[in-house]
């Protein structure tokens, strides 16, 4: 029992988000009440403008008074709403609109008070019947619910805006944490190749070119770290990267690793997922440069196709052929999986065969600059 009315909704908001209502409050306010006597004007005094003894000037300042408490007393109310808002919904309703039939009956009393004594110089409560403090009562109490309502309508509306905005902020994090996870995948896959080759190189007494690869390899990773702490980048920063990642394999296979780089300078403004052609050059290299004796040769290019960037990464393959998927294993499915992730499924991969011998991965994703 006490957890359930623990749980039970409230429309209770931040003091930023009355802040942010303040603006909206005041106009509807304003505005409201501008109508308010707008309406009275022309469905009670514009008809009786022709009858003889009318008492125009007493009427509009008659007017100006109601109107004036009027808002006075809304204002009230929602000062009122605003203190309770904090309770459950059921019992904030209730007493805003008990209190909203006390101001209206008090907006009742004002406004014949002010009709007697400024209309007809009568005294305040001079001749008061119930016929007609009834016929303007039902009027008084329906103005102070109406404003009632449209405060609520305001606050739940506020409520459905902070939750939305909390749902896109939390969709967003998730997000980007799933980029996170997934990227950081692949720099244990690439340490251990680099740590392995440093061994190796070592283990020949070639200290020399292990010191040199482990300064690289210190450089690529401290360049990763400052560039690519968010989930996208340029993909002149990706080339960047990627010619540190290079030189570090250049060092460990010298004359026998060859690469071409082609990109024309409209597609370097584009965004991309970080580490995106790593994985990729990487898989090139272990199945296109490692298995061969004499080396092998890869190409990137990149260009902009209409609203498309399109990226190849082409190697001329192994000197024993082996299945085009051979290779492929959680450096593409991560790349899928962060293309995906961050471009809502509009992207393609496609591995094929080259008639030249080798395998050409193409990816296709949209053309976004930074803005």
């Amino acid at each position: 029992m006490t957890a359930t009315n623990h749980e039970e909704s409230t429309l209770e908001l931040g003091p930023q988000a009355f802040s942010k209502q303040s603006h909206q409050f005041w106009t509807l306010q304003i505005t409201g009440w501008l109508g308010y006597a707008v309406v009275v004007f022309l469905a009670i005094i514009r008809p009786q403008l022709g009858l003889e003894g009318f008492n125009f000037s007493g009427q509009m300042i008659n007017l100006v008074l109601e109107t004036l408490s009027g808002f006075i007393l809304s204002y009230l109310q929602w000062q009122l709403i605003r203190k309770i808002v904090h309770l459950p919904l059921r019992k904030t309703l209730f007493l805003s609109f008990l209190s909203a039939a006390s101001l209206g009956l008090l907006f009742n009393v004002i406004k014949l008070s002010f009709y007697k004594m400024v209309v007809y110089q009568q005294q305040w409560n001079e001749a008061w019947n119930t016929l007609e403090f009834g016929g303007w009562l039902m009027f008084s109490l329906t103005t102070m619910f109406v404003w009632t309502s449209i405060y609520f309508i305001m606050l739940y509306n506020t409520k459905l805006q902070g939750e939305h905005e909390m749902l896109l902020r939390a969709q967003t994090a998730t997000k980007d944490a799933q980029l996170q996870m997934l990227r950081y995948q692949l720099n244990p896959h690439f340490m251990f190749n680099t740590m392995n080759a440093i061994s190796t190189l070592i283990y020949k007494n070639e200290n020399e070119t292990a010191n040199e690869m482990l300064d690289k390899l210190c450089e690529f990773f401290r360049y990763s770290l400052d560039k690519n702490d968010k989930s996208k980048t340029s993909l002149q920063k990706e080339l960047e990267l990627i010619e540190l990642y290079l030189s570090i394999e250049k060092v460990r296979f010298a004359d026998r690793l060859n690469v071409e780089i082609d990109v024309c300078k409209t597609a370097l403004a584009c965004q991309v997922p970080c580490m995106l052609l790593q994985p990729l050059v990487e898989n090139a290299i272990k199945y296109a440069i490692e298995l061969r004796k004499s080396g092998g040769k890869i190409k990137i290019s990149a260009k902009k196709s209409a609203d498309r960037l399109l990226i190849q990464v082409v190697d001329n393959g192994q000197e024993s052929k082996g299945k085009v998927s051979d290779g492929f294993g959680i450096g593409l499915s991560n790349t899928k999986a962060r293309l995906s992730a961050m471009f809502n499924g509009d992207y393609e991969v496609n591995i094929t065969d080259i008639e030249e011998g080798g395998t050409m991965v193409s990816i296709s994703i949209p053309f976004e600059k930074k803005i």
